[in-house]
C-alpha cells in the first residue's frame, strides 16, 4: 500500500489530475443516463412510455418520398395561324363552291330554324290566334333587319319591282294562313308531307316561267321523292279534308313565293324583299289581330319571341337560298322538313308517323341525298392552295 508521501509527490499529482479529468465525462453522461431512465419510468407509469424504464432509441424520421404524379399526355399546341388557315381554306370553298351547292347549305340551315318556328307556332296556337301570332312575328322580323341595316334602311327600302313586291307578299299571306292553319289542326308529319306537292310546282313554274333548264336527273329525282309523299299520304285513306286541301293549297302559294324570289333575285336585295313582305302581312293583319286579340301570358310571350327570331333568320336563309340557286335544284331538299316534323311532332306532341310515313321518308332521304350530290357536281372543285 501506497504511503502518503507517495501521493504527495508532483508526479502522482499531475497524475491525479488527468484521472479526475476523465472520470468527469464520464460521471455526467451516466448522470444523465440515470435522469432519462427516470423520466421512462415516469412515462411508462403513465402509459406512455416503454416498460422497464427503457428507453427507445430516437425514431427515425422517413425520407420524405414525392408523390408520384402520373403526366397527362401532352396535347399538341394548336399553331397560331391554324384557325386562320383554316377559315381561309373555308372561305376559298365557298367561293369555289356552285351556286346550287351554296343554296343547299343555306336551304339547309333554313330547315332546321323552321321546325323549332314550327314547333312553337304549334304550341302557342292552342291559345294565341294565327293572325296575332303572324303580325308579332312579321313585326319583330321588320324590327331586326331595320335596326341590323341602320343607317342603310332608306336604301335597302327602295325596289325597282314595287308590282312584283306587293304580289309577293300578298302570296306570302296566303301561303302562311293556308300552310300554318293546316300544321296547327292536322298532325305536323302529314301536313309537311302534304306541303310537299310544292315540288312539282316549283320545278314545272321553274320551266314555264323562269325558262331554267331541267335535266333528266333532276326531273327523277323530283318524281322520286313526290312518290315518296304519296307513299305517306296513303291516298287509299280519308285522310285527306279540308285542312289537307288547306295544306296543298299552301303548298301551291309557296312555290309563288319561290318563282317570285328567284324573279327578283338579279335586282333586289334579300333584305329589301323581307322589308317589303314585312310592310305588306303588318299592313294586311294588323285589322284581323286588333279584333281577334289575346292578351299572352309571360311564357307565351316567350315562345312568341323564340319563333318570331327564327322565323325571321329562317326567311332570310330561304329567301338568300332561292336568290343564289336554282329553284329546281333546290326544291327536292325540301323534304327533309319531313324527318324534322316527325321529330318535332313526337318529341313534343304525341304524334307517331305511321308506317307509311317511315317508308316514304327513306325515299325522300334518299331522293334528298342525290340532289346535294348533284349539285356539288355542278361545277368543278377550285384548287385548295393550302392543301399539302
Amino acid at each position: 500500500m501506497a504511503s502518503p508521501r507517495h501521493f504527495a509527490d508532483p508526479a502522482c499529482r499531475i497524475f491525479r489530475l488527468a484521472a479526475g479529468a476523465l472520470r468527469r465525462p464520464m460521471v455526467g453522461a451516466m448522470s444523465e443516463d440515470r435522469d432519462t431512465g427516470r423520466q421512462g419510468r415516469a412515462a411508462s407509469e403513465d402509459g406512455t412510455g416503454e416498460e422497464d424504464g427503457f428507453r427507445a432509441p430516437p425514431a427515425v424520421e422517413p425520407l420524405e418520398t414525392p408523390p408520384i404524379v402520373l403526366a397527362a399526355p401532352a396535347v399538341p399546341a394548336v399553331p397560331p395561324g391554324w384557325i386562320a388557315a383554316h377559315r381561309l381554306r373555308a372561305a376559298i370553298w365557298w367561293r369555289g363552291a356552285s351556286p346550287n351547292l351554296r343554296g343547299s347549305v343555306y336551304m339547309m340551315a333554313a330547315l332546321l330554324v323552321y321546325a323549332v318556328m314550327v314547333g312553337a307556332i304549334k304550341h302557342v296556337a292552342a291559345a294565341i290566334p294565327l293572325v296575332q301570332i303572324l303580325l308579332i312575328r312579321q313585326v319583330v322580323m321588320s324590327l331586326v333587319i331595320a335596326t341590323f341595316a341602320g343607317a342603310a334602311l332608306p336604301v335597302l327600302v327602295r325596289t325597282t319591282r314595287p308590282g312584283l313586291q306587293l304580289v309577293r307578299g300578298v302570296v306570302t299571306l296566303i301561303a302562311m294562313l293556308l300552310g300554318f292553319t293546316a300544321m296547327i289542326r292536322i298532325p305536323l308529319a302529314q301536313a309537311t308531307a302534304i306541303g310537299f306537292s310544292q315540288v312539282l310546282f316549283v320545278t314545272i313554274a321553274a320551266v314555264l316561267v323562269l325558262k331554267e333548264q331541267v335535266d333528266a336527273r333532276r326531273w327523277a329525282a323530283t318524281i322520286i321523292g313526290f312518290c315518296g309523299v304519296l307513299i305517306m299520304l296513303n291516298p287509299s285513306t280519308d285522310g285527306l279534308d279540308l285542312n289537307a286541301m288547306m295544306a296543298v293549297g299552301g303548298a301551291l302559294f309557296s312555290a309563288g313565293i319561290t318563282v317570285s324570289v328567284r324573279m327578283m333575285a338579279a335586282t333586289e336585295r334579300t333584305e329589301t324583299i323581307l322589308l317589303w313582305q314585312g310592310f305588306i302581312l303588318i299592313v294586311a293583319l294588323a285589322l284581323p289581330a286588333w279584333l281577334w286579340w289575346v292578351s299572352p301570358t309571360p311564357e307565351q310571350w316567350f315562345w312568341l319571341a323564340v319563333l318570331s327570331l327564327f322565323g325571321t333568320a329562317g326567311q332570310w336563309l330561304i329567301t338568300r337560298a332561292y336568290q343564289v340557286g336554282e329553284a329546281a335544284a333546290l326544291a327536292p331538299l325540301d323534304f327533309s322538313r319531313l324527318i324534322l316534323a316527325s321529330l318535332t311532332g313526337f318529341i313534343f306532341f304525341a304524334e307517331i308517323p305511321a308506317l307509311t310515313t317511315w317508308i316514304g321518308a327513306a325515299i325522300v332521304i334518299a331522293a334528298t341525298l342525290y340532289t346535294i350530290r348533284k349539285n356539288a357536281r355542278a361545277k368543278p372543285a377550285t384548287p385548295d392552295p393550302l392543301a399539302p
